[in-house]
């Protein structure tokens, strides 16, 4: 009887189509460093290395045991018509000393393997094509109104009308941007977004489950998209930047100056709130901008600021909209194929990737059922925080299937 299996027949067909970028993704999805890989697969770190870069082709077998220890089929690896990793530009991420580089890898991975999907699913189904403005603001320039100038530019492009942008998550979809959330996993990263050149992508904070803040991150990630799109992320000024265009595209200026308020007397706070449901703006981003306009002086912005943090506002500010915006893109595309007969599984196995994180990628809510255990082998302890693999819970997933 031939010992062979489906399994080593796959490997023996990747093993001459594998590409080394592949291996990368899949190893920064699951959070390991090289040399946790070349142990997993009992070979070098210098091996990996090898195949990563392109240098030597593994074996069938260590194909299979790639696939095996990483936790993906071995189709995983095979090369695609587009090398999505060599195309992106780098992400911007923020708080940089608070994450560490194999959970800023592992973020980069998800985003790279959400334009895998989409790319993939492309071959079904017609998505907008990319229009994202460009106006490229310098990092160091700290005084300019670029940002601002930049901000206006959307609203003209993109036929914005006077008053709040309106869903803001859809307006982007609806200009070829990708708005995928992320796993719960690496929610200590915060938004951030990168440019595939296939098509601009932004990632959501799964946790941060706020209309209000959510818009604004959706608003500043789309300021780098049109920014900075060569600039080294997580500067200052670069944040500061998109910040300020933030504040231009969800509350123009020239509109908004007259409304706020210059003091903080009276029934300011019920015009705040009123201001804050217009707009679809958190009310410190109110008061800041107040300040930013010249409206509030410093001392009344520190003293407001003083009261939100007494009423515990700083997280948990009162609003009327509870659900946030949710992405359409992806979860409608799967909906449509699904009433022609193309079922999911069918897409998971034409993406060639976990389905488990074919859901994720698809779908318009936060993963909420998403394990973040502390414990087992799932959890890669570093000096800069903990990285829990993405990809073990497909393990995890086909066991409950087979309850």
């Amino acid at each position: 009887m031939s010992s062979r299996t489906p399994t080593t027949d796959r490997a023996a067909d990747v093993a001459a189509l594998f590409d080394g970028a592949r291996l990368t993704l899949a190893r920064h999805l699951a959070g390991l460093r090289k040399s946790d890989l070349a142990a997993k697969v009992e070979k070098s770190p210098t091996a990996v290395t090898a195949w990563e870069s392109g240098a030597k082709r593994p074996t069938a077998a260590t194909v299979a045991q790639l696939a095996l220890s990483l936790s993906v089929e071995p189709g995983f690896f095979a090369i695609r018509p587009d090398d999505v990793a060599a195309l992106s530009t780098t992400p911007h991420f923020r708080s940089l000393r608070s994450t560490s580089q194999l959970a800023r890898d592992q973020a980069f991975a998800y985003g790279q393997l959400a334009v895998d999907i989409t790319t993939s699913l492309e071959k079904h189904v017609e998505f907008p094509e990319p229009d994202v403005p460009s106006l490229p603001v310098a990092v160091d320039d700290h005084d300019s109104d670029g940002p601002e100038r930049a901000a206006q530019l959307v609203r003209q492009q993109w036929g914005v009308e006077a008053g709040s942008a309106g869903h803001l998550v859809r307006l982007l979809e609806n200009h070829g941007v990708l708005v995928v959330f992320s796993p719960e996993q690496t929610a200590s990263v915060d938004a951030y977004s990168f440019d595939s050149r296939l098509r601009p992508v932004v990632i959501l904070n799964p946790i941060k489950r706020d209309y209000y803040r959510q818009r604004f991150d959706v608003a500043h990630e789309l300021g780098h998209l049109i920014m900075h799109s060569d600039a080294e992320p997580g500067g200052r000024i670069v944040e500061d930047q998109a910040h300020r265009f933030a504040a231009e595209l969800l509350m123009p200026a020239d509109q908004i100056r007259d409304l706020l308020p210059a003091t903080m007397g009276g029934n300011v706070w019920p015009t705040l709130a009123r201001l804050k449901e217009q707009w679809g703006v958190s009310i410190q981003a109110l008061l800041y901008r107040a300040r930013w306009l010249g409206r509030l002086s410093d001392v009344s912005y520190r003293n407001a600021m003083t009261t939100i943090s007494a009423r515990g506002w700083r997280r948990n500010e009162p609003g009327l909209i509870s659900a946030i915006e949710q992405p359409s893109l992806l979860p409608r595309a799967v909906e449509l194929l699904a009433q022609e007969g193309i079922d999911e599984m069918q897409l998971v196995a034409q993406c060639r990737v976990p389905v488990d994180l074919f859901r994720t990628v698809a779908s318009r809510t936060p993963d909420s059922d998403s394990p973040v255990s502390s414990d087992g082998p799932t959890m890669t302890e570093r000096s800069g925080g903990r990285v829990v693999s993405l990809l073990e819970r497909r393990q995890a997933a086909a066991e409950m299937e087979r309850r």
